[in-house]
């Protein structure tokens, strides 16, 4: 197992946004680092983070996200809108009892994170994103070579077939596709592996994972952001980039117009930080 073990940190049930969360957490305070997984992962993906977080000072939360994990998982697509998404983090928020929130967010996590900031459902002090684009950014800057490289959320459309597709050969599939997109397949060994593989097995969950997808594009989600607009976002934010992702080319995160409100970047450096401001985050 690379990394820090589970069990090296303390496990928790919590009641936010009408629904029960498993988070793990690490450090004490009253200064929050709350960390959002993506697809199709869970709190684990974060326990490199989690100790140096907890030394900088921060109490840190790495929930599973809804339908994932030891998270409920509510049935329907609607339960798993965006706006939704983004009440469950400000009742996290709450939960926690908190004086300042430092948000984290990676992939599916980070697109509720950039909308939650944009919507300002609660204030952050910080705000850090990887590889995943502010979605007025991306919409900007949205190409045919970029919809071709996301012809996965389309086929996430598609009932049941998705399901079967990562509960296939009992799991196994979600482990070739870490190993795959990785570069550097050995980074995930077998027992970490074996985490999420149990977890996309647990009922409930791989439906839950597709319907994050669903409910953004079928069930409406992005076109009702879009109706929103995307007002500047006037937290301090660090944005980071890993160059050679599978699914985002750089392309997506080189237009940060919606994104700052203050100073913001001429085009984001998408090989380092991505952001001028980033001496103000940990």
């Amino acid at each position: 197992m690379s990394g820090p073990r589970p069990e090296e940190f303390r496990h928790l049930q919590v009641k936010a946004n009408g629904i029960q969360f498993r988070v793990a957490e690490a450090g004490e305070g009253d200064r929050l680092a709350l960390c959002l997984h993506g697809f199709p992962e869970c709190w684990y993906s974060w326990r490199h983070q989690m100790p140096l977080l907890a030394r900088l000072g921060y109490r840190v939360w790495a929930p599973d996200l809804r339908g994932y994990g030891g998270t409920d998982k509510p049935t329907g697509v609607a339960a798993y809108a965006v706006e939704t998404l983004m009440d469950d983090v400000a009742g996290l928020i709450d939960a926690s009892g908190a004086r300042e929130t430092m948000l984290l967010a990676h992939d599916w996590g980070g697109i509720v994170a950039w909308q939650f900031a944009t919507r300002k459902l609660r204030p952050l002090a910080r705000l850090v994103c990887m590889n995943i684009p502010h979605l007025g950014a991306a919409l900007e800057a949205a190409s045919w070579r970029q919809r071709l490289r996301s012809w996965y959320m389309l086929f996430f459309q598609i009932p049941r077939l998705p399901e079967r597709m990562l509960t296939g050969r009992d799991g196994r599939r979600i482990i070739d596709m870490f190993r795959k997109s990785a570069r550097v397949p050995a980074a995930f060994d077998d027992t970490d592996a074996e985490i999420y593989r149990r977890n996309v097995l647990v009922p409930g969950a791989a439906t839950a994972m597709v319907n994050y997808y669903r409910a953004l594009l079928g069930g409406g989600g992005f076109r009702r952001q879009i109706a929103q607009g995307f007002p500047p976002i006037d937290t301090p934010t660090l944005l980071l980039w890993g160059t050679e992702d599978v699914a985002l080319g750089t392309s997506s995160c080189r237009r940060p117009r919606a994104s700052c409100a203050t100073s913001p970047c001429a085009s984001c450096r998408a090989s380092v930080t991505g952001c001028s401001r980033r001496r103000r985050t940990p």
